[in-house]
């Protein structure tokens, strides 16, 4: 197979802005339902989000095209679509960035597939928004839970669906995410990277927004009745990449995620023989096999909450324990009191 051109990250290595800034045009004006601060369950798609079978499709082909024969157009358009993004592929005629992302596979593939869990799954809800810039980078820090991460893919659908222009979370992912067989693959060509700081902070300061979970594994991996107890945040990593970026930091709470796989075990000895931090147990699984993996039907929230400024405190303090530290205190608490807010407003698991 041919390779992929690759794009620079920055605009002015290229002059052509971001890799494939066409993107966020399409995306623009996505958020109806975002600048009120609640998509619901009756939310519009963005022109062009792929979704087929709309009334303006439809009404494209010729009002009442169905009666003559626009079901079989449709298909043969469906085909011819997939046929020629095929042959760019098999001849690398496509664009990836310096990182491995690959836009259009991502939007056409991974983001629809997200988006059915999304929208009729966990009915996820996110407000806030508006908070995340619409044009520069930021850092989204949110807490992390749920045994496997559906917490960071639900918000990457967040942010690109509804946000006003329609931003692509850069997921910061652990060594073990990128040493994984195929999940590596997969994370460098839908937009993710390795969780250290050279990598965030060119991604911050190519205007990207960079998305990070400092609980690590002690969060999504920790036993159901410590859930939404947030876990240790690290040495503030991410506050110093965020100082040195000029960038603000987006406090990014979400509620719904601990129960989708209640975890009661951790069977260890498996764990190390597989190389895995933990082998859970739930209630369903291993002893159900692969239904055991499906997720619970949890109803969701995501709050961003409002933007912390960094820029204020100058580059050199990233280098100032005490200034990291209460830095990062501060967007912890901040999640957590957002977290309890909004499970005090929940009045059930699965219905909201």
């Amino acid at each position: 197979m041919a390779d992929a051109r690759v794009i620079p990250l920055h605009p002015e290595d290229d002059g052509g802005g971001r890799a494939e800034s066409g993107s966020s045009s399409r995306w623009a004006g996505d958020a109806r339902a975002a600048a009120s601060g609640a998509p619901g369950s009756a939310r519009e798609r963005p022109a062009g989000s792929g979704e087929a079978g709309s009334e303006e499709d439809g009404a494209g082909e010729g009002g009442a095209g169905n009666e003559g024969g626009g079901e079989g157009l449709d298909w043969h358009e469906t085909l011819a679509d997939l046929t020629a993004f095929a042959r760019r592929r098999l001849l690398g005629q496509y664009r990836v960035d310096e990182f491995g992302f690959d836009r259009e596979l991502t939007e056409r593939f991974f983001l629809p597939l997200l988006r059915t869990v999304y929208d009729n799954w966990f009915r996820v809800e996110a407000v806030g928004l508006h908070n995340v810039p619409h044009d520069s980078g930021a850092l989204v820090v949110a807490n992390h839970s749920g045994t496997l991460p559906w917490d960071a893919l639900m918000t990457t659908v967040a942010l690109h669906d509804y946000h006003p222009t329609g931003r692509q979370l850069r997921m910061l992912g652990a060594d073990v995410v990128f040493g994984t067989p195929l999940v590596g693959a997969l994370a460098r060509k839908t937009g993710q990277t390795l969780a250290c700081n050279p990598d965030a902070e060119r991604l911050l300061r190519g205007g990207e927004v960079v998305g990070v979970w400092p609980e690590g594994f002690k969060g999504i991996g920790k036993p159901f009745r410590d859930r939404y107890k947030l876990q240790r945040f690290g040495r503030g990593g991410f506050v110093s990449a965020a100082m040195r970026s000029g960038v603000p930091i987006v406090p990014c709470s979400i509620v719904g995620a601990e129960e989708i796989y209640p975890k009661i075990g951790d069977i260890r000895p498996l764990a190390r023989l597989l190389g895995l931090p933990y082998f859970p147990v739930t209630p369903f699984f291993p002893h159900l096999g692969p239904l055991g993996t499906v997720p619970l039907p949890s109803k969701w929230y995501i709050e961003f909450g409002e933007p912390i400024d960094t820029a204020e405190h100058g580059p050199e303090a990233a280098e100032d324990p005490m200034v990291v530290f209460n830095l990062s205190d501060q967007v912890r608490e901040t999640i957590q009191e957002t977290i309890y807010r909004l499970l005090a407003q929940r009045r059930t698991v699965f219905f909201g």
